[in-house]
């Protein structure tokens, strides 16, 4: 049977071998993961929604020469075994200490987390504060967000909150692919094939994880409290989306990249040693990509920082 998405629950991974990194079993579910490096503190790569771990294998391979370094799936998406979707911030938070636990990964940890797992890295700093060395934010998912965006914004985002999943046609997930060739062309043939693959297999994850968000993922974060006192820089994604796979006009971008880069002052004005870094001319799902070699410059600062 080919891997495919239901309504509210994401297939288990099928067929082949996985490109690297293996299988670790957490509470009966398994999960995809990639450990490289030596030395502390260990950096764990957590991926936005929709996003695969092995997405992020340009900035893991070059953190790695500085520090242990992990990247992996969350139950339900990429190489990961089936969960129902979507999740809260506290089940997830739980399923990735397992993890580490089970890796055998000492904290503190410094967590990288991009959007919606820019959202779990702060809620489990929230919950873990001694477990967390210090944090690189990229364009976080937060709770005041929308009330940062432009009313126009504000008003077309209203009509998506928890709708319908799309059903999109086979030349739109073919549109996907290209895009997803050209961004990727860099990664490894042996990985980039079925990286590639394993998006239009699964492209309805990042769908599923984005809904509910408010129930299950700002509100255990308000409940929780503040961040613990560790150096944190928030990265803000600052450039256009002119692909045809852009959602929204610039005008509206524009309005969107305000409000993230306020959110992400906030986010920094909170703890005693965070910062905001604009990275102009990335866009919010490919900065990694699109300003590599900036996000690995704070990752790298991170750790020195840690280590001193």
């Amino acid at each position: 049977m080919t891997p495919e998405l239901m309504e509210g629950r994401s297939a288990a991974p099928e067929g082949g071998a996985l490109p690297m990194g293996r299988l670790v079993e957490v509470s009966g579910r398994r999960l995809f993961v990639h450990r490289q490096g030596t030395g502390g503190p260990v950096v764990v790569i957590l991926p936005g929604a929709g996003a695969i771990g092995l997405d992020y294998l340009n900035v893991f391979e070059r953190i790695a020469e500085h520090s242990a370094t992990v990247l992996y799936d969350r139950g339900g998406t990429g190489w990961s075994d089936a969960a129902d979707l979507p999740r809260s911030a506290p089940d997830v938070v739980d399923e990735l200490r397992v993890l580490l636990e089970a890796l055998g990964a000492a904290p503190p940890y410094l967590l990288g987390g991009h959007s919606l797992g820019g959202a779990y890295a702060r809620h489990f700093a929230q919950r873990f504060p001694t477990e967390v060395a210090g944090m690189l934010l990229l364009d976080p998912a937060h709770e005041e967000l929308d009330a940062h965006y432009p009313q126009e914004v504000r008003e077309l985002f209203a009509q998506f909150v928890d709708a319908p999943i799309p059903d999109f046609p086979p030349e739109m997930l073919e549109l996907w692919r290209g895009v997803f060739a050209e961004k990727l062309q860099r990664w490894p043939e042996g990985v980039r094939g079925p990286l590639i693959a394993r998006h239009v297999e699964r492209w309805r994850a990042g769908f599923f994880e984005g809904q509910k968000t408010e129930a299950l993922v700002y509100e255990p974060l308000r409940r929780a409290g503040g961040l613990p006192d560790v150096p944190l820089i928030a990265l803000s994604a600052m450039g256009i989306d002119a692909s045809p796979t852009a959602s929204l006009p610039e005008g509206m971008q524009r309005g969107v990249n305000g409000a993230k880069q306020a959110v992400n002052r906030l986010l920094a004005g909170s703890v005693p040693r965070g910062e905001e870094r604009e990275l102009d001319g990335a866009t919010h799902v490919w900065m990694h990509i699109e300003q590599e070699d900036s996000v690995v410059a704070a990752l790298v600062d991170l750790i020195g920082r840690i280590r001193a």
